[in-house]
């Protein structure tokens, strides 16, 4: 029996079991939560990267396959359905998010020019064109976005430490990933993170549709770019020239529209209102606590 027990132990211990043991480690890496949300964003990114500065049509072909990407992940890697993604009235969700998103805009720039901050004047060049880059230019941007900050990051930490943290970390990171935008400073990365970055987890988190936020945020983006406002610092062909007059603090200076106190306001009470909308409905997520 010693000879047979030594067989054993030689056969079950070489190099072959230690590579069989560094892939199932390496596979349950990839599986975690942590693990797929890496692997989702350097898919999503790299493809986003690569086609949102592309000519006609590019962006939203990129927006496409991001979301190809995302399934595929989410699919094959995390082991999940994705019912945020569902064809299954993604329209009405587009709609309702972008109806969202364009009453935010309008009643922020409305009322910064009412207290004296915005004036309008019409540019006058190229319906069309503007029109046209602008709104493949966003579907990509706002597409990659949401799959990269909601569908991905707040859906894996939300699954490691419960909805609430998932909102604080993702939104701190959006913040900070504005922060290499023209015009950027400190106090625009907390409005960015305050009202876009909480914003638009609770929006996804009361909808648990990729869809509804991915309308919030491309109806944002291209009406606030439409009304020649900056648009996190840039400032693309607009139908309209804004001039801005007055505090930073109201108008948000040269990094445009986001970096208001107005639009920080209203959209912490959206936030607040969806947070309850979601709680209400079983939709918030607690942390979870393991055993030892």
């Amino acid at each position: 029996m010693g000879t047979t027990s030594a067989k054993d132990d030689s056969a079950g211990s070489g190099p072959g079991r230690d590579r069989d043991g560094g892939g199932a480690c390496f596979g349950r890496i990839v599986r975690s939560p942590l693990g797929w949300m890496a692997v989702g964003m350097v898919g999503v990114g790299l493809l986003s990267g690569a086609t949102a500065t592309g000519p006609g049509p590019v962006p939203v072909l990129g927006a496409v396959g991001a979301v190809l990407v995302y399934r595929w992940v989410m699919r094959r890697v995390a082991g999940r359905s994705t019912p945020e993604t569902a064809r299954s009235g993604a329209a009405r969700e587009v709609l309702l998010g972008g109806g969202v998103g364009l009453g935010f805009v309008l009643v922020s720039a409305f009322l910064i020019t009412a207290f004296g901050g915005y004036s309008f004047s019409w540019a006058g060049d190229g319906f069309v064109s503007v029109v046209w880059t602008a709104v493949v230019v966003q579907i990509g941007a706002a597409v990659s976005e949401e799959l990269l900050f909601r569908g991905l990051a707040l859906q894996a930490l939300e699954q490691l430490w419960g909805s609430r943290a998932a909102i604080v970390i993702t939104s701190l990171f959006f913040g900070v990933a504005h922060l290499g935008a023209p015009g950027a400073n400190a106090w625009s990365g907390l409005a960015i993170a305050l009202e876009a970055g909480v914003l638009l987890a609770a929006a996804f988190l009361w909808r648990r549709s990729i869809w509804f936020v991915v309308g919030l945020h491309f109806a944002w983006n291209t009406t606030e770019q439409l009304l020649g406002i900056p648009v996190s610092g840039h400032t693309p062909e607009a139908l309209f020239t804004a001039d801005v007059h007055g505090s930073a603090l109201l108008t948000g200076g040269s990094f445009g529209l986001e970096a208001s106190i107005v639009p920080v306001l209203i959209g912490v009470a959206l936030a607040v209102a969806m947070l309850v909308r979601a709680h209400r409905s079983g939709r918030i997520k607690p942390r979870r606590h393991t055993g030892r």
